[in-house]
């Protein structure tokens, strides 16, 4: 069964994944030891308060269900349970990657999301 995280990058910080074959993470997630990701339902959220008028950002989906133990489910802001992944992402979990522009009114503007 299929189960969609993601993650909110710069686009420069994922072509250098791409081109190094696995992404290791953003500063934050280097800092905290783990990956940040959010579920189809935390994505606008984590986009309005970690990345907020920011242009050239990705929204990357992966599918959980392929990252085993490491991908761990952990109490964050609200009492919420965001994935985290203790390790590398492996580029070949990636389902799919889309440009998250901003809209007129400064708000990210999504692609369809996959549920959980």
């Amino acid at each position: 069964m299929s189960q969609f995280i993601y993650k909110i990058t710069p686009q420069a910080l994922w072509r250098e994944a791409e081109a190094n074959g696995r992404f290791t993470g953003a500063p934050i997630d280097l800092t905290d030891g783990f990956i940040h990701f959010s579920t189809a339902a935390q994505v606008r959220e984590t986009a309005a308060k970690h990345f907020s008028g920011q242009s050239d950002l990705l929204l990357v989906a992966i599918d959980g269900a392929g990252l085993g133990p490491a991908l761990k489910y952990e109490v964050s802001r609200g009492g919420a349970l965001f994935p985290h992944l203790y390790g590398v992402l492996e580029l070949k979990a990636v389902k799919w990657v889309r440009p998250l522009p901003l809209g007129p009114d400064g708000t990210h503007l999504f692609p369809a999301l996959e549920a959980e």
